[in-house]
């Protein structure tokens, strides 16, 4: 089929490579893409700097990197009934077995023998990639590559603010981590009427989004102040209604449960780097009666329909969590931004066609 740019991890060690492969073929229930736009997470700077969670995790390398995408179909193969050549697609990255309990039961999110693009297969740092038809999502055209691309982590944000009732209005609602996907959170808790939203964070620059977000609240965890305390004077006396907690930080859960109001809901998103934390087990849960919710991926495909009426109607504009446009090629110089210290950017995008690059960022410097 030709030739195509791909960025991929080739050995067991820091870094990754812009190298020339195959451009891949599809099974019969696949899909190829012309990549448009697909945007680095922290997952793949986890890979990139290749950490002790990448060297139990990953299993295969040489692998192209990367999970978060938007593109258009250029084939389909034999079996694929929904999908077809132009459709402008985005792609859940958790791909479902369709076989266990789970997915049987309609938590293909968390099914037991689920794969992750650019993870345990090949991803979509290239400039063409292979999709499940069963995880291809038809984006709304109006929606641009550069956010089109990022509804992955935007879904995280969404399934973590909203919960499984997507009860929220009028509730008071504290975030905890100021990371792209806590700053996605921000806005989705203003767009859905959380009456008041306490931002709690490390860095400037970060913080600074999020008040651009509709942070009401900007609450520096770096601070010597009582943030729990606080969040209760401004809640009377009783705690935020809903905690979600992105930040992965034993200091972030701890104050997260404290500061949670007796029958409040605590959303779990953040990855600690302990897998073993010590709570208070009996007065941080059972005494106040508390939900915990575990959020792995978004509600398939549920989460996938609320991003797609949200960003096409505008009445979310996450823009200001997206930092900057670079070509597939300047991959390093992408990953450079994102693990500088103190943060300097926050979500970014990539794109492997450098026209299309010019013209979006002609947009965004609006």
């Amino acid at each position: 089929m030709g030739k195509m740019k791909a960025v991929r991890k080739l050995k067991r060690e820091k870094g990754a490579n812009l190298v020339e492969i195959e451009i891949p073929t599809i099974k019969s229930d696949e899909v190829l893409i012309k990549v448009l736009s697909t945007s680095i997470c922290g997952t793949d700077v986890h890979i990139y700097k290749w950490d002790n969670w990448s060297e139990n995790r990953i299993k295969n390398i040489p692998q192209t990197l990367g999970h978060e995408v938007c593109g258009e179909v250029v084939e389909v193969g034999s079996a694929v009934k929904k999908i077809k050549v132009g459709d402008y697609i985005s792609a859940e990255t958790h791909i479902p077995c369709k076989k266990c309990i789970n997915c049987l039961t309609g938590n293909e999110h968390i099914c037991t023998n689920g794969q992750i693009l650019g993870v345990d297969r090949d991803g979509v740092f290239a400039e063409y990639a292979v999709i499940p038809e069963s995880v291809a999502w038809v984006n709304d055209r109006s929606i641009p590559p550069e956010i089109a691309s990022v509804q992955e982590p935007l879904g995280n944000a969404t399934y973590a603010v909203l919960g499984e009732d997507n009860n929220i209005y009028g509730k008071r609602v504290a975030i905890f981590g100021d990371g792209p996907t806590a700053l996605f959170a921000v806005g989705v808790a203003k767009l859905a009427g959380a009456s008041k939203i306490f931002h709690i964070g490390v860095f400037d620059f970060n913080m600074g989004i999020g008040k651009k977000m509709g942070a009401d609240y900007s609450l520096k965890a770096t601070e010597n102040m009582d943030r729990v305390q606080f969040i209760k004077d401004n809640t009377d006396g009783y705690g935020a209604d809903i905690v979600v907690e992105m930040a992965g930080a034993k200091q972030a859960v701890i104050e997260g449960l404290d500061s949670l109001k007796k029958g409040g809901r605590f959303s779990a998103f953040g990855i600690t780097s302990e897998q073993k934390l010590e709570i208070d087990y009996n007065n941080q849960i059972v005494f106040k009666g508390i939900q915990i919710h575990g959020i792995s991926g978004r509600r398939m495909f549920d989460t996938w329909l609320r991003l797609k009426n949200m960003l096409a109607s505008k009445k979310l504009d996450i823009r200001p969590v997206i930092t900057n446009l670079f070509a597939l090629e300047d991959f390093e110089k992408g990953f450079e931004e994102m693990m500088k210290i103190p943060r300097v950017s926050a979500k970014i995008v990539l794109f492997p066609d450098k026209k299309l690059l010019n013209e979006r960022l002609k947009e965004f410097k609006k």
